[in-house]
């Protein structure tokens, strides 16, 4: 059914585009309503619009803080249409039907991230008139159109000229879905923020609201979907994607599908373990990530020379795999690749060269997303267990050579710890209990996912030498602490001859006097990295 829009009512924190908007409604016949900075706006450029008060009778009071709160604005979008008594009550207190509410709200979220911002003005950027008007609005979706996103302004106004200045009952339903999503998600913003102020805050409201408690007492959610994939980890399973409404600048979710398949479950989520690792590289590097975990990393003198490191860590797990590098990639990557035949699930870079983009075409389903070079991180990562939710700050602790502490007789050289350092913060994102061999920066043999450090070490040395590398003179890390001297064992008879830890064993002791009777170089570092 469609709906004419005969008095619209506007008001706007967010004025992007709303001058148009309005014009183009008053083309169409629609009396124009609206409030404060907007009723100036649109005044100002010649359109003819009433203001709230006057509309009302009653004036704004008690500093804005009550304006639209009022029958007669209320009356107007809340009255059915179909239901005569309603209609009559309106006629008998002189209230016309308002047809269309545009309203976004306070800028809540802009003021809370104001350095020095007190819990006053926060609490004064709290709207509540807009809200209500907008879930009014959507509540009575059958006879008004409410509108949120200025996104929308070009959409229906083409839909009202179609219609000789009609909305359809789809189109309104569709925009109160989305109200009342915009009016969920800023009630959460707000609940969120006031939930983790620390105690005692609100007895003095003029003072800077201090840093948020990490975690809010009561935690509200909201993502977008981004779209319905073909199964998740398993095809038994059903999965989508969603976004978050603000996403971090660098995530995977920024990204930019340019070619091939539509990403699966296992892609996303295999891309954003390679995107995060090879981001925490400086020099050019290239990470191959294979069921979560990386199965080669390097870095180099350019992209090709980071690529054929890697590769060679472990050819046989890289076909398949997630491929990512840190800077663009050109056309000689991309034959490098060809020259192996080898075979990538997904490409994931910053940006691709036009030869580039050229020669992967010929590979159809080949995945290429380009994503954002940032490297900022969500406040929380998520995990849902069973009947709960578990929240954490990331682990982004870049480790330096200032954080090591040598506790062996032998200390390292100026190669060891740069390969030391390399090796650490590839483990990082190795699935625990990780071991990692690394020389020459690059991965030698990578253990994941044992339930024991000393099986670990062993299938590290296993795939190294599968891939046909000499683990001799080689640097070792490990994501937590040895328990035992074992694993140290394994690895200096391997060759390796310096170790990079967290320490912190009831047996770092023991574990030391073999470092040293093996006559190795280990340095601790004081932070772990599990991967669960």
């Amino acid at each position: 059914m469609k709906m004419k829009i005969r008095q619209a009512l506007l008001s706007v924190s967010d004025k992007q585009g709303v001058l148009e908007f309005a014009r183009g409604l008053a083309a169409q016949g629609a009396r124009l309503l609206s409030t404060g900075g907007t009723a100036r706006l649109l005044a100002e450029a010649g359109l003819a619009v009433t203001e709230i008060s006057e509309y009302a009778g009653f004036p704004e009071i008690l500093d804005g803080r009550v304006k639209t709160l009022h029958p007669r604005v209320h009356g107007g979008i809340l009255a059915r249409r179909d239901l005569p008594a309603h209609m009559a009550t309106l006629e008998a207190h002189d209230i016309p039907a308002i047809d269309l509410v545009c309203v976004n709200l306070y800028p809540f979220q802009a003021t809370i991230e104001k350095p020095g911002v007190t819990l006053a003005d926060a609490i004064e950027n709290i709207d509540i008139g807009g809200p209500a008007m907008l879930r009014s609005a959507a509540k009575n979706y059958a006879g008004v159109a409410v509108v949120t996103d200025p996104e929308d302004y070009a959409s229906l106004l083409a839909e009202l000229r179609e219609n000789d200045g009609a909305l359809t009952l789809g189109t309104r339903f569709g925009l109160a879905k989305k109200a009342f999503t915009h009016t969920a998600r800023y009630d959460a913003m707000i609940a969120n923020w006031l939930t983790a102020q620390a105690d005692g805050v609100e007895t003095v409201p003029e003072a800077v609201a201090p840093a948020p408690a990490r975690f809010p007492a009561r935690l509200h959610l909201a993502f977008d979907r981004a779209e319905i994939l073909r199964y998740g980890e398993n095809p038994h399973q059903e999965a989508a994607f969603y976004r978050d409404p603000d996403p971090v600048p660098g995530g995977i979710a920024a990204c930019r599908q340019l070619q091939g398949k539509a990403l699966s479950y296992n892609n996303l989520a295999d891309s954003d373990a390679a995107w995060e690792c090879v981001k925490t590289f400086t020099a050019p590097a290239c990470v191959i990530v294979k069921h979560a975990n990386p199965c080669g990393v390097a870095i180099g003198a350019d992209l090709p020379e980071a690529y054929e490191k890697a590769f060679r860590t472990d050819a046989t797990s890289a076909f398949g795999g997630i491929l990512a590098f840190n800077d663009t990639v050109d056309a000689v990557v991309v034959e490098k690749m060809n020259a192996r035949r080898h075979f990538v699930e997904v490409l994931v870079a910053p940006a691709f060269t036009a030869a580039a983009r050229a020669l992967l075409a010929a590979k159809q389903n080949l995945r290429v997303l380009e994503a954002p070079r940032a490297r900022a991180r969500p406040a929380f990562e998520l995990r849902r267990i069973g009947g709960g939710l578990l929240a954490q700050t990331p682990d982004d602790f870049d480790i330096q050579a200032g954080d090591l502490r040598v506790v062996t007789k032998r200390a390292p050289d100026e190669k060891a710890i740069e390969d030391m350092l390399f090796a650490y913060r590839v483990a990082r994102f190795v699935k625990s209990n990780a071991i990692v061999f690394c020389g020459g920066g690059m991965t030698l043999g990578v253990g994941a996912g044992q339930m024991s450090r000393v099986d670990s070490t062993r299938i590290a040395c296993i795939k190294a030498q599968g891939a046909g590398l000499d683990l001799k003179g080689s640097v070792v890390a490990s994501d937590a602490f040895f328990p035992f001297r074992d694993g140290v064992d394994v690895l200096a008879e391997a060759g390796a001859t310096a170790v990079i830890q967290p320490g912190g064993s009831m047996r770092d002791e023991e574990v030391i006097d073999a470092a040293n009777a093996h006559g190795l170089a280990m340095v601790f570092t004081g932070t772990r990295h599990f991967r669960h």
